[in-house]
C-alpha cells in the first residue's frame, strides 16, 4: 500500500465552504480544501473539518457546540496519525456578542496551536506539522452580518499581525491569507469561489514545502 500523507483542515464556515449570497455549500471541488486535495494529487488525504460559526475558544450562547477548543483534541485523535494540521479560525470571535479584541482572538488561536503541538496526534506520537492561517480582513458588511459583526472590520485588520507573532513564538509555519485572498463583497465574511481557488493553491504550496 502506498504511503498517504494526511492533512487535517480545521476551521469555520470558510473551511466548510459557505457560499456568500446564497447560504448554501460550495461543491467539493470548489471549496479551498477540495482545491487543495486536487492540487496535491495522489498520495495525500485532505480531511475537511469546517463548522459554521466555530470560534477559537468562545462559547456561543445562541449557537451551541461552536467552541473550537472543545472539539479540537477529539478531532485530532480521531484522525491520527496526522502529518499536518491547517488551522484557520478567528472571524467568528469578532461577533459583537463576544466583545473581544483582535489580540484576544490571537490568544485564542495561540491556545489551539499549543494544543496541536502537544497533542501527540502526529506520526509515531509526535506533533504534526502545523500551518496557522490568519483569516483575511472582514470586508464591508452586508445584511444579516451588519449588526452581528459590527466593529469587526477594523479589528480584523490586526489579525495577520498578531497571528504572525503567535506562529513565531510557537515555531509553526504561517500564512496571512490577506496576501492571497479577500472576503466577499456580497456579505463581507465569506469567500467567493475564485478566492477558494487561490487559497487552495496557496495552501498546497505550503503543504508541499512542509511535508513534501
Amino acid at each position: 500500500m502506498a504511503f498517504v500523507k494526511r492533512v487535517l483542515c480545521y476551521g469555520d464556515s470558510n473551511t466548510w465552504g459557505f457560499a456568500p449570497g446564497m447560504g448554501t455549500r460550495y461543491p467539493k471541488d470548489t471549496r479551498w480544501t477540495g482545491v487543495l486535495a486536487k492540487t496535491l494529487g495522489e498520495g495525500y488525504d485532505v480531511i475537511e473539518e469546517g463548522l459554521n460559526g466555530r470560534t477559537t475558544v468562545q462559547n456561543d450562547p445562541f449557537e451551541e457546540y461552536r467552541n473550537g477548543k472543545d472539539y479540537l483534541l477529539p478531532c485530532l485523535w480521531s484522525h491520527q496519525p496526522l502529518d499536518m494540521v491547517v488551522l484557520m479560525l478567528g472571524v467568528n470571535d469578532l461577533k459583537v456578542r463576544f466583545g473581544v479584541t483582535a489580540q484576544d482572538v490571537a490568544k485564542g488561536a495561540a491556545l489551539l496551536v499549543k494544543m496541536i503541538n502537544s497533542s501527540g496526534a502526529g506520526i509515531k506520537g509526535k506533533s504534526p506539522a502545523l500551518l496557522l492561517m490568519a483569516p483575511p480582513p472582514v470586508a464591508k458588511l452586508k445584511g444579516y452580518y451588519l449588526e452581528m459583526f459590527s466593529g469587526a472590520e477594523a479589528k480584523s485588520l490586526r489579525l495577520g499581525e498578531y497571528y504572525a507573532v503567535v506562529a513565531k513564538e510557537a515555531g509553526c509555519d504561517f500564512l496571512d491569507t490577506a496576501t492571497v485572498i479577500v472576503s466577499s463583497p456580497l456579505d463581507g465574511i465569506h469567500f467567493d469561489a475564485g478566492e477558494h481557488l487561490k487559497l487552495g493553491q496557496a495552501v498546497a504550496r505550503k503543504v508541499k514545502g512542509l511535508i513534501g
